[in-house]
């Protein structure tokens, strides 16, 4: 059944060329090396998440059990399991973010888009996660929104940037 769901779900042929590229970087027997790569370059290509066949697409392609890459995509928050928004808001959630409200931050977003964490709104424009540290402690509270960090969070900045999502979307 695995074989038959992986045939449905293939890379392009340029992102085929790069995984294999990635794959060559490691020794014979190594390729679970390039298995993180490997799920950003998946994600990317397959609408911004990663579900179990395409999971298993990257298990066959990497001569890999699932149950690999399961708990690699499932251990970081950088991978999507399930469809996500547009825009994802990533709060920090450890404890310079805690003791900076990042709790109060969370709150307030899900009361602003009418969510919870781990949801996305029915518009399908913001997702809510939190995540582990995000290494801008001096920063907080913070988030991740895409390719950037947004700082010293107050529920200001929080309207702006949905503000600011919102006019980019248009």
């Amino acid at each position: 059944m695995i074989f038959e769901l992986t045939k449905m779900i293939q890379f392009k042929e340029a992102s085929l060329s790069k995984v294999k590229e990635i794959i060559a970087r490691y020794p014979e027997g190594r390729q679970k090396s390039a298995l993180l790569p490997v799920l950003h370059l998946a994600q990317v290509e397959f609408g911004g998440w990663l579900d179990v066949p395409v999971l298993d697409y990257v298990a066959s392609l990497l001569n890999i059990e699932p149950i690999e890459v399961y708990e690699v995509a499932s251990f970081y928050s950088m991978y999507n399991l399930k469809r996500v928004g547009k825009y994802v808001f990533e709060v920090c959630q450890t404890g310079p973010c805690m003791l900076n409200g990042c709790d109060n931050i969370i709150d307030y977003i899900k009361q602003k888009l009418n969510i919870g964490v781990g949801e996305t709104t029915a518009d399908g424009m913001f997702t809510l996660k939190t995540v582990e540290c995000l290494g801008a402690c001096g920063y907080a509270p913070m988030m991740q929104l895409g390719k950037t960090y947004r700082e010293h969070l107050t529920k200001e900045k929080v309207d702006a940037i949905i503000e600011e999502c919102s006019v980019k979307a248009n």
